[in-house]
């Protein structure tokens, strides 16, 4: 998939169309993940008829380094600027993880130009974490080989089953995060105060989505996280049983028709 940039006023952003002449869906990977974390998902949508687009993170990916801020408002500017440089007036934004609060607050700030969200494991509000397993995900972002053991935590978020392709998947991650700045844009995404989003939720207007795996090990309860959230944004819990958190990556055969049927119901309005 050929890689496209978007020039921002700090830096540029890479991004891939998959075709399609519908309505517009922009995908967010999660921090310290590609875009093509939505390589399942992404060409199903635009064989259902919409234009299905993916991005890098500021700072991730092929997207450029340094960027003078990573915070949930700049992120989220990043999604509304590169729906108007697309074209389009409107777009349904999915989010995973961290980009998934990124993706609440542009529905907030700008509810006029979205169709629609859909939040994969996401971090959109100060969860309540175990202290033991907070300080073990400092140390693993602050080691000298930190890259190495974040490929070994990305490689737990799949806990019932890996894709074929997983492998490949991690060595092109790799190089990514070994270039100059990338593991600090990671930081910086992950250390963004979440009070932006979480304050946010209940001004989502746009129909909502959770999607949460049962078995996603960054929540000590999936299930309670993503009804939280559904029930703040007015939107609905998806459950993959046996997923952890990448469910479009790690069981696509199960969440794919729930995206496309959701996306079909918001389209005519009848979320």
């Amino acid at each position: 998939m050929q890689t496209q940039y978007f020039e921002r006023p700090e830096g540029a952003l890479a991004y891939s169309d998959y075709g399609g002449e519908g309505q517009l869906v922009l995908m967010l990977p999660g921090m310290g993940a590609l875009r093509s974390e939505y390589r399942f998902l992404a060409p199903k949508l635009s064989e259902a008829g919409y234009r299905a687009v993916t991005v890098d993170l500021r700072g991730q990916g092929e997207s450029s380094v340094p960027w003078k801020a990573y915070d949930v408002p700049s992120i989220g500017n990043d999604i509304l600027a590169l729906i108007e440089h697309l074209g389009a007036s409107q777009a349904h934004v999915m989010g995973t993880s961290k980009a998934a609060a990124a993706a609440v607050w542009a529905a907030a700030e700008r509810p006029e130009m979205i169709y629609s969200l859909t939040l994969f494991g996401p971090f959109a509000y100060a969860v309540k974490i175990n202290p033991l397993m907070q300080s073990i995900f400092w140390l693993m972002l602050h080691n000298p080989w930190r890259v190495r053991v974040w490929l070994m935590y990305y490689g737990m978020l799949y806990p019932t089953r890996k894709p074929a392709d997983f492998n490949d998947y991690l060595i092109r991650l790799e190089e990514s995060l070994r270039q100059p700045h990338r593991f600090d844009a990671t930081i910086a995404v992950g250390d963004a105060s979440f009070q932006p989003s979480g304050e946010r939720l209940n001004r989502v207007k746009a129909p909502t989505l959770v999607v949460m795996g049962t078995k996603d090990p960054d929540f000590p309860d999936p299930p309670a996280v993503g009804g939280y959230l559904a029930e703040q944004t007015g939107g609905r819990l998806a459950l993959i049983e046996g997923a952890g958190h990448y469910p479009q990556t790690e069981m696509p055969e199960v969440t794919t028709p729930l995206v496309v049927e959701f996306l079909k119901r918001a389209r005519a309005g009848g979320e």
